[in-house]
């Protein structure tokens, strides 16, 4: 069989599609409109396009892998299932308590998340585990027969199992299963010994209840679209993308849903990755910048390798205030995400303030330009208006754009309120957005301890290359990269991803009171674990990767450092200096100074076990379309024509020489100003910067 591959990413406006043929060596890329009502009839629509028709159809293709916002949606939305919680007696209200701390010390009428489980489902059960795993009291049986007709009378759809320190040991959440299993075997439980096993009750009662929350939902989408896609042909597995910028299987990530919260912004970061680490890339240390049709996303790439973090916010009540969502606590890419979409709606505020988002207009009804209804002006709307978008070339020309009906939305909604006519208004828009996205990435940077100036810009998504040379000035960044496919760059990422599985285990003990023989024993177990799931997705035992972090910090402290170590740094029967050497080397390249004899712990012990990478080249692919002649120059024939295009520099209309980008050959020269139109995104080169076609087709411009 062919080794045809096909990405998959549905975001709040589009559903992208990546499909790459190894054989043939041909990368095609499209899009569809998303159906926010129901997301299969999209991904129906998308593989009953000419690319799979042309490749033989869906039993022609060896992998498909899928990214999808369902989860964070369902959980914002707040449209899963009735989840009934089972407690530790005294601990019912630890969904209210959370941390105890403050988000905003200055915010008297505070808000904080609506627990997602009412207090009326919340039950307790007479038990208790000590933090090593000794049973100090037995569970007590009979009360739980009384729960479980509770829960039934009142329709509990979900139950959830937290009980404490059961991360240590989980016999008593298994007999809660055990008990409900033979009372009501169609009611399904989900413990947090297997969703979360790891310290902080708060942040695993959350994860746990929301992993509950969202399975009913994504099971059923999940089942629906490998019914539908197997009616059409579809034999090869589908594959589900993980937030932690791996892939897995569907039955895993029905199991375990809230592990795909991030799936389609972690695949944008990967692909990222995989771009800075290509022969001949520019740079190994990268902002990805992924702006589409609903937000932005920003993630840093460093060393070919974006940053992780183990714990992430859901449903935040403020964007940038770290504490007002949901804790989720998972294995995530290191991201920020900011309402700034091509569908963010701009509005004037009671202060007469020009806003734009977060609230979006997405794809039903979409921006007005879209003539599908949309009345409110949005960011595509000032694009069009400003001339970075060809109202006839819009995803190639499958879709027209309506100028008019933007620039009518302007006059009615915004231009009066602002005393300012259409141009204007469009023109404040892109300011005001640019600067939203500038100041977040500097907010996001500075938080971690980087300077943008010492990265380049990764620019994608479908509305991200023509924001970029923008955002990179108010940034100071030299220089910005616009990858091959760059407004289906996330389900690009999902086919350079490996199938990759998280594990941890909790066990607190202070360096050099390690007992090293323990850790070695729960990393073989966790490996051995991957290994096994590995081998259910046909990934052979000799291509396993498998890579060990401790989550470290100075005693006292209240957050961990996530620590790389090897083989080698658990395998003595010493004091744990191998551990200490590692943490301090971690700790000063984060924060630039190490606290010399001050005592270390270890929290947590996690194993990534993961399979092997892409085995496709960018440039094979993209060379098999790339069009005759000497490479060098950017030839007349792709120069498709000229139009006017607002820029800042000039504070101006300039015209400006308009390419199609798939007749540009390998190192041909862009001068700006300069736009350059794909069929999935638009780039645009400002005055003050030269961009280059390189070896990976990727458009390398140099800002002065």
């Amino acid at each position: 069989m062919p080794d045809r591959s096909l990405g998959i990413d549905i975001g709040g406006t589009f559903t992208d599609f990546v499909l790459i043929d190894t054989e043939s060596r041909t990368l095609r890329v499209w899009k569809v409109l998303t159906t926010p009502q129901d997301p299969t009839l999209a991904i129906m629509r998308g593989v009953a396009a000419q690319p799979i028709v042309d490749a033989g159809g869906l039993d022609s293709l060896a992998r498909v892998i899928h990214g999808t916002t369902l989860v964070a949606n369902t959980i914002i939305e707040r449209t899963g299932a009735k989840v009934g919680l089972i407690m530790t007696a005294g601990h019912r209200d630890v969904l209210e308590i959370g941390n105890e701390l403050r988000y905003d010390l200055h915010d008297l009428f505070m808000v904080r998340p609506k627990p997602i489980v009412p207090r009326s489902l919340r039950k307790e059960v007479r038990e208790r585990i000590s933090t090593s795993g000794e049973v100090l009291l037995g569970i007590d049986d009979t009360g739980l027969e009384d729960i479980v007709g509770e829960f039934l009378a009142h329709g509990v759809e979900i139950v959830a199992v937290c009980l404490l320190n059961s991360f240590v040991n989980p016999v008593h959440e298994n007999r809660v299963i055990s008990f409900i299993e033979g009372r009501a075997p169609h009611l399904p439980v989900v413990a947090s010994s297997k969703v979360a096993p790891e310290i902080r009750e708060y942040e695993r009662v959350s994860t746990t209840t929301l992993n509950a929350y969202v399975q009913p939902t994504v099971q059923r989408y999940l089942m629906e679209l490998r019914h539908k896609m197997s009616a059409l042909g579809l034999q090869c597995e589908i594959y589900v993308m993980l937030s932690s910028g791996g892939f897995t299987t569907m039955d895993a990530a029905a199991q375990y849903p809230i592990r795909i919260i991030e799936s389609g912004p972690a695949a944008g970061a990967l692909a990222a990755a995989y771009y800075s680490g290509l022969p001949g890339s520019i740079d190994p240390n990268v902002i990805a910048f992924d702006m589409g049709g609903t937000t932005a996303k920003i993630c840093l790439v460093e060393a070919g390798r974006p940053r992780l973090s183990t714990v992430f916010e859901a449903d935040r009540i403020y964007r940038f205030k770290r504490g007002s969502g949901l804790p989720v606590k998972v294995p995530v890419i290191d991201m920020i995400e900011i309402g700034a979409g091509g569908g963010s709606i701009a509005q004037v505020d009671a202060m007469g303030l020009l806003k734009v988002g977060p609230a979006s207009a997405g794809a039903d009804p979409g921006p007005a330009c879209y003539g599908l209804g949309g009345e409110q002006p949005t960011v595509t709307d000032a694009n069009v208006v400003l001339g970075y978008l060809n109202p006839d070339y819009f995803l190639g020309g499958a879709m027209q754009l309506d100028r008019e009906a933007a620039s009518r939305a302007f006059s009615d909604r915004l231009c009066k309120a602002l005393g300012k006519g259409v141009t204007d208004a469009a023109i404040g828009v892109f300011e005001v957005v640019c600067e939203n996205m500038a100041g977040a990435a500097k907010v996001h940077l500075a938080e971690r301890g980087s300077d943008p100036r010492r990265f380049s810009l990764v620019a994608f998504g479908g509305a991200g290359p023509i924001h970029a040379y923008r955002v990179a000035q108010l940034l100071r960044v030299r220089r910005v990269v616009y990858p091959l496919g760059a407004g289906t760059f996330s389900a690009f990422g999902m086919l350079v991803s490996p199938m990759a599985f998280d594990f941890v285990r909790t066990y607190v003990a202070k360096v050099g009171q390690v007992d090293l023989g323990r850790v070695r024993a729960m990393i073989d177990e966790m490996e051995a674990e991957g290994r096994r799931l590995l081998s259910m997705g046909n990934v052979p035992q000799d291509d396993v990767n498998v890579r060990i972090v401790a989550d470290m910090r100075f005693v006292g402290q209240g957050h961990e450092v996530s620590v790389p170590l090897t083989r080698s740094d658990v395998a003595g029967a010493g004091k744990g200096e191998e551990l200490v050497g590692q943490f301090s080397k971690e700790y000063e390249r984060q924060f630039g100074r190490v606290l010399k004899g001050t005592p270390i712990e270890v929290i947590n012990w996690r194993v990534i076990v993961s399979g092997p990478g892409p085995t496709f080249s960018i440039a094979d692919l993209a060379r098999s379309d790339e069009p005759q002649g000497m490479p060098g120059q950017a030839s007349n024939g792709s120069v498709k024509g000229a139009r006017d295009v607002y820029f800042h520099e000039p504070r101006g209309f300039v015209n400006t020489v308009v390419y199609e980008r798939r007749l540009l050959r390998r190192g041909a020269v862009i001068l700006g100003p300069a736009v350059i139109e794909e069929t999935n995104s638009t780039i645009v080169v400002g005055p003050r910067a030269t961009g280059l076609v390189d070896d990976n087709y990727s458009v390398v411009i140099e800002l002065q």
